[in-house]
């Protein structure tokens, strides 16, 4: 594993996160907690593979561990543990509560970024 910058992803990661930025100041509902989740992880996907040389498999498998940390890290009410000052910053990084549902929009983020990834690959060898 090699720190080297990468355009491509780092150009999705800045979409991916103008779009969270979006949803996270606009919408509500199922667009902001369940798609908002989905395209969670495809942003810290992106920006591990924007700064890091690193195979696919090993960063998605980072980007799984931790979206799912964090999402049970929510069981251990942590959070609410900490001064008020880092408890805002801590709520909007690991959330407020746990859910069976959050965890079904990472896999499914995780899902489509091995699709997309495959299709890209696929698209390079047949050029």
């Amino acid at each position: 594993m090699m720190i080297q910058f990468n355009l491509k992803y780092f150009t999705a990661f800045i979409l991916l996160l103008i779009i969270e930025i979006l949803i996270e100041r606009f919408a509500s509902g199922f667009l902001r907690f369940t798609i908002g989740d989905y395209l969670a992880v495809m942003l810290v996907y992106t920006l591990i593979k924007s700064i890091v040389e690193i195979s696919i498999e090993k960063a998605i498998l980072i980007t799984f561990i931790i979206a799912f940390s964090i999402e049970f890290l929510q069981l251990s009410d942590l959070q609410n543990n900490f001064p008020i000052a880092y408890s805002k910053t801590l709520k909007i990084i690991l959330g407020t509560s746990f859910s069976i549902g959050d965890l079904v929009a990472y896999t499914l983020g995780i899902i489509s970024i091995i699709l997309v990834e495959k299709h890209l690959i696929k698209t390079k060898t047949d050029v």
